[in-house]
């Protein structure tokens, strides 16, 4: 249970987008119902149809176990909520990464000036789903890749979108991936997206995490987050688990 104390804080940090969640009410009431009678729901990025698998991509086979992914697309909670739905994702956790140890947390990353982005790290067996796999969700439907320093609503450096890959393998899939993309044409304008390697991961607050699970209601969510969900379904769904 939160105490007293932890429910203030947690009042404190959600800032603007508890204010901004309130505003969209009737917007995410109506956002709701398009959900529900939409036979096609688009992705962050406007598209109703999947992008191009990459061309490189790690094999299939003889992999470890479980391997490590941690990706930034705008705010946490969405991009938690799409990966925690993916199959041979075991966990997805909400977090900071690009910055320091003694500012990881939502007050100061929130000022726009620690070099921290609002991360998650995917946990996966790629046996099931492999690394270019979870990047084409990344780029097809968790967020806008043409968006600098910003997703939707939110904006700033913390909504950055970065991939911090976890070694030189996974550096070079995300840089072939981006190039092949911007070639293909596949978004309107350049990705801006980044990559990025050896940047170190602190998970967020107790309170961030499971956030869209935990409140499908929320104003925000309806608007922002559920429909990158149903674009997951609806896009991949050979990769979609409840």
């Amino acid at each position: 249970m939160q105490s007293n104390a932890e429910a203030d804080v947690k009042t404190a940090t959600f800032r603007w987008r508890a204010i901004l969640a309130a505003g969209l009410t009737m917007v995410g009431l109506a956002a709701t119902v398009f959900l529900v009678r939409s036979p096609v729901v688009p992705s962050a990025n406007g598209a109703t149809t999947a992008i191009p698998a990459p061309a490189v991509d790690e094999p299939p086979t003889g992999r470890p176990k479980t391997e490590t992914a941690v990706l930034a697309g705008g705010c946490f909670w969405g991009v938690q909520g799409v990966f925690q739905h993916v199959k041979g994702v075991s966990t997805a956790q909400s977090g900071y990464a690009g910055g320091d140890a003694a500012t990881a947390n939502y007050d100061a990353v929130t000022t726009e000036t620690t070099g921290h982005a609002e991360s998650v790290r995917i946990t996966y067996d790629p046996a099931q789903v492999t690394y270019g796999q979870l990047l084409r969700i990344f780029f097809g439907v968790v967020q806008d890749p043409t968006e600098l320093n910003r997703q939707g609503p939110d904006v700033g450096p913390s909504y950055r979108s970065v991939i911090f890959a976890q070694d030189d393998n996974q550096r070079n899939i995300a840089n072939a991936y981006i190039a092949q993309l911007n070639q293909a044409g596949a978004f309107p304008a350049p990705i801006v997206t980044t990559v990025s390697q050896g940047a170190q991961f602190f998970p967020a607050e107790a309170y961030h995490q499971d956030f869209l699970d935990l409140n499908p209601n929320n104003p925000y969510i309806v608007q922002n987050d559920l429909p990158k969900l149903g674009a997951l379904k609806s896009t991949f769904p050979e990769l979609y688990r409840d």
